[in-house]
């Protein structure tokens, strides 16, 4: 699919987890297990439930590192959940952006914000490979569960880096792939929307971090993602699953950490 269709199928997908409260990335419907890959917010300080789709990876906030006063940025805030998370993190003396290109998104993470009273907490629209905000203006950058969905992933850390002052870092969850995905699930606008046929080689997704000038990368937490038979076929003729299955390929979700000297 070319760029702009992926996007309107992306943006497609997560108005309707608004509307329908089902699909979107890491959701029961994203991956065909009828159980979330997302991780339990329910103890995070600042957690806002109404925030929380469930569309989540990981939890990046865990390991950010947020200090009181930062100037943070989520990208792919959705609802606002990591935002809200991290506004806790930050105090009164900091900052949280978050960044959707969803319009969608944008006005339930304003509601969220309104009927919980965040007064550190600010949401804009625009897309991550284009990001309508000042470079080197925030300490910390998050992101979960969205990369995947960008095509340009180049772009996207380049953006990255222009944005995080220097001695900045950012903590992204995101899906990756050790082996390859078959054809067919990599043409799929429903496997794409679903987090799973835009996710980078793991390899190459460390690389594409390293080539955009980042240091002291390193993998906090990484854990495989089975997709369900019922699903793959919907895809894939059963040969040609038993082919991927029996190949050395895996779907990982992996938080990672990469400072701006």
């Amino acid at each position: 699919m070319e760029n702009t269709e992926i996007k309107k199928e992306i943006k497609k997908a997560y108005t309707n987890v608004l509307n329908e409260r089902s699909g979107g990335c890491c959701s029961p419907e994203c991956c065909g297990t009828g159980e979330s890959i997302s991780d339990d917010y329910k103890d995070q300080t600042g957690y806002v439930s109404e925030a929380d789709l469930g569309l989540g990876c990981g939890i990046p906030t865990e390991f950010a590192g947020i200090k009181e006063g930062n100037t943070v940025l989520d990208l792919g805030s959705g609802a606002g959940n990591d935002v809200f998370i991290a506004s806790k993190a930050v105090g009164e003396n900091g900052k949280v952006i978050g960044l959707d290109m969803t319009e969608a998104m944008i006005a339930r993470a304003n509601f969220n914000k309104e009927k919980s009273g965040f007064t550190n907490v600010e949401f804009v629209l625009g897309e991550i490979e284009e990001m309508p905000l000042m470079s080197e203006s925030f300490d910390v950058v998050l992101s979960n569960c969205v990369l995947n969905l960008v095509q340009d992933k180049v772009k996207a850390f380049k953006e990255i880096y222009r944005v995080l002052k220097k001695g900045g870092h950012f903590t992204i969850s995101d899906i990756v792939v050790s082996g390859g995905l078959p054809e067919k699930i990599l043409k799929a606008a429903e496997m794409y929307s679903g987090c799973i046929a835009g996710a980078m080689n793991k390899e190459e997704y460390l690389k594409t971090i390293s080539v955009q000038g980042f240091s002291d990368i390193k993998i906090y937490k990484e854990k495989n993602i089975e997709l369900s038979d019922e699903l793959m076929l919907k895809h894939l003729n059963r040969q040609e699953l038993s082919d991927y299955k029996s190949g050395n390929n895996k779907i990982l979700s992996i938080t990672i950490y990469g400072k701006k000297p």
